[in-house]
């Protein structure tokens, strides 16, 4: 997900920041509503970060964010989570699945 972030902010068809790709919304005619791109960021409040995961997922960021270790999902600029079957996804290529997300170009 770290990586689909920069793959956006690096592409030119979304925000040049992190919380710009992160933050985004977009109309969604179905819905009637504007939804954000990243569904965790429609919730009104989120729980304190803390734990084992947290501390995880921050040294993911980092090591992305700057660079690090070398891109494993070079191009993909799109994710779901596997109990999900959205309509777009079709009209993607997938290019890996890694624990319980699928990435697509």
């Amino acid at each position: 997900v770290a990586q689909v972030t920069m793959n956006r902010k690096a592409s030119g068809r979304y925000s040049d920041t992190v919380c710009g790709v992160v933050y985004q919304k977009n109309w969604d005619p179905r819905r009637k509503r504007y939804i954000g791109a990243f569904s965790w960021t429609e919730r009104s409040a989120l729980p304190t970060p803390r734990g084992e995961e947290w501390q995880r997922a921050w040294k993911v960021a980092e090591a992305v964010y700057y660079r690090r270790e070398a891109p494993v999902l070079e191009g993909a600029l799109f994710f779901h989570a596997t109990h999900i079957k959205p309509d777009w996804a079709r009209s993607k290529q997938p290019v890996a699945r890694i624990g319980r997300h699928v990435f697509y170009e």
